[in-house]
């Protein structure tokens, strides 16, 4: 395609790939080994990535490797530096970067979680714009992230509340990007599955859109073995429809690196086993993503671009070692530019944003009659119908109004006032928690020191040399870890609390903005389709609709004063209800 006044071809297509490679030093089997063939694989991928994202890829000898095997089809690249080991995240790309940066997460894990790693690898956000052809228009924002894994089952993940932040940050960035008028790509392992809070948080307020929930509008909301999907009563899938159409990269039978400890000895001592691809997959799932959204500025003559398709890959194993590549398969995508006499008018639609990303698919899926693939192919292709219409969408037809227009992503959506009422009982329960945490390790710095006191005090009456070693050794060993926990409690959780009172304190703002626009779009809403007779009976639902928010804030008034209560006014309510108590008869 050729820029408009120009000689310089700017690309209709993008081809993007994300893969976590599980490059753990002196942790992962054959890292070097494996690392080697990734880099060779994504070389002879088809089609050609222009843009991939690596997730863990921890060291620079790895990245260097990877970029021997590439360079000649990725010229650009960009390995990111974090934290005490490394965060773990590389961007390359077929067209300039000109211009990066790492944003750490503020809620990453904790330090005291030393065997897990999450909080000394500084996860964030490895952020590059590319320009892809001259003028702004041309300019992709491209976002790689890898959250904190979960170590436990939801809802009873203690670091549910730190991934759901993490969410909101990386959405908020991709947010800006769109507002600039930039095509934005948002990539990586993100530890989730569809349509939970964190999902949610970035489909509503980035804006982007999910390319696999899109396309696959019916696959799987986790694992068969979770109770999201085993509320919908379906089949176990087997390995090869997990992989076609859940788009599952993690887990899967198919991945030697999730074989039993048995299976997996067998086969490094040269056994060759092979999986039948209907074998059933309860444990597989998606966790590794790519979101697009369509940059919209009033100032810029934007293009739009649609989702082509979109397919699960790596899924060869190496071919000496004969093991599975990686702990995760890849997600690869294609996106097409849209011709400008398609996109004319898409930033002047009327405004009505979706609270669900299950319902713009719906829409969507209604409006371009596309079906599934009919076949077990991985790729997936929209029916021609649907090249009308630019990604991702952000409208949801009304029911007065079924034939409703839908509208790009020039402004973010938000969640029900339930799901933000949700997360911020999560953040609430987790600051409790810390509370008590902050309380226990000072507390034990505080006997620590009363302990070393005391057995120095026992050192000035003994007489006996062993006695005397052993309460030395008890006084140091003591007081020490009684220092660790003290620092550990008067620092790191005071920075937790603050860096939670922040993203609390954002939630709550864009509760009260969702309630605003919905009260706005109910009157919108009972004014429209209404003749002049029946305006009167619309303002009388939209005023019953007014009453029953401020019902419902009422109804949570109790959890609103311990949600956004302080310190200082959870003591002063404590003081006024004391004081109460006393007065009565």
């Amino acid at each position: 395609m050729k820029d408009n006044g120009s000689t310089v071809d700017v690309p209709s297509t993008i081809n993007i790939l994300t893969h976590n490679c599980w490059g753990l030093k002196y942790l992962a089997k054959w890292r070097k080994e494996r690392l080697t063939e990734i880099g060779r694989a994504i070389a002879t991928t088809v089609p050609t990535p222009e843009i991939v994202g690596l997730q863990e890829c921890w060291t620079q000898e790895d990245f260097l490797s990877i970029r021997k095997h590439t360079r000649h089809i990725l010229p650009h690249g960009k390995f990111y530096y974090s934290g005490i080991f490394g965060g773990g995240l590389a961007i390359l790309s077929k067209w300039p970067i000109v211009e990066s940066n790492m944003v750490r997460y503020p809620l990453n894990g904790r330090p005291t979680a030393f065997f897990r790693g999450d909080w000394y690898v500084g996860k964030g956000v490895a952020c590059a714009i590319i320009q892809m052809g001259p003028g702004r228009e041309n300019v992709i924002e491209v976002f790689n992230t890898h959250l904190h894994a979960p170590y436990e089952r939801e809802p009873n993940d203690s670091y549910m509340c730190h991934r759901t932040a993490q969410a909101w940050e990386v959405a908020r960035l991709m947010r800006g990007a769109v507002d600039r008028g930039h095509l934005v790509i948002g990539l990586g392992d993100f530890n989730m599955v569809p349509l939970s809070l964190a999902h949610q948080l970035i489909t509503a307020h980035a804006p982007v859109r999910d390319v696999w929930r899109v396309l696959h509008p019916e696959s799987s909301l986790g694992a068969a073995s979770q109770p999201a999907e085993q509320e919908r009563k379906r089949e176990i899938p087997s390995a090869r429809y997990n992989v076609h159409e859940n788009g599952a990269t993690c887990d899967s039978v198919l991945n030697t690196w999730r074989w039993s400890k048995q299976q997996q000895k067998m086969l490094f001592k040269g056994g060759n086993i092979t999986v039948p691809p209907l074998t059933p997959d309860p444990r597989a799932k998606r966790l590794d993503y790519i979101f697009f959204g369509n940059g919209s500025s009033p100032s810029l003559d934007t293009s739009q671009w649609q989702i082509q398709s979109a397919k699960v890959g790596m899924t060869d194993r190496h071919p000496d070692l004969n093991c599975s590549l990686s702990d995760h398969f890849s997600v690869e995508a294609t996106i097409s530019r849209l011709p400008q006499s398609r996109t004319l008018g898409v930033h002047n639609l009327p405004n009505r944003l979706s609270t669900h990303e299950g319902t713009n698919e719906t829409a969507l899926r209604s409006l371009t009659n596309t079906a599934l693939h009919p076949t077990l192919y991985t790729s997936y292709n929209p029916s021609p119908t649907s090249s009308l219409l630019p990604l991702p969408f952000a409208r949801t037809p009304s029911p007065q109004n079924p034939q409703s227009t839908l509208e790009s992503s020039s402004s973010a959506t938000s969640l029900p006032s339930a799901t933000y009422t949700e997360i911020l009982c999560l953040i609430s329960e987790y600051k409790d928690r810390e509370y008590r945490q902050r309380q226990l390790r000072l507390g034990h710095f505080v006997v620590s020191v009363i302990v070393s006191i005391a057995c120095f005090v026992a050192l000035w009456w003994s007489n006996h040399a062993g006695v005397s070693f052993t309460l030395v050794l008890i006084s140091t060993l003591n007081f020490g870890a009684g220092v660790i926990d003290g620092l550990i409690g008067g620092l790191f959780v005071g920075s937790e609390l603050r860096a939670l009172k922040e993203f609390e304190w954002e939630i709550t703002n864009a509760k009260l903005l969702a309630e605003e626009s919905d009260q706005s779009v109910a009157m919108i809403e009972g004014l429209e389709g209404h003749s002049p007779s029946d305006n009167n009976e619309a303002s009388r639902q939209s005023n019953r609709s007014s009453e029953e928010v401020k019902e419902n804030q009422e109804v949570e008034k109790e959890l609103w004063e311990k949600v956004r209560g302080s310190e200082e006014y959870s003591g002063k309510e404590n003081r006024r209800r004391g004081h109460a108590a006393m007065t009565l008869p």
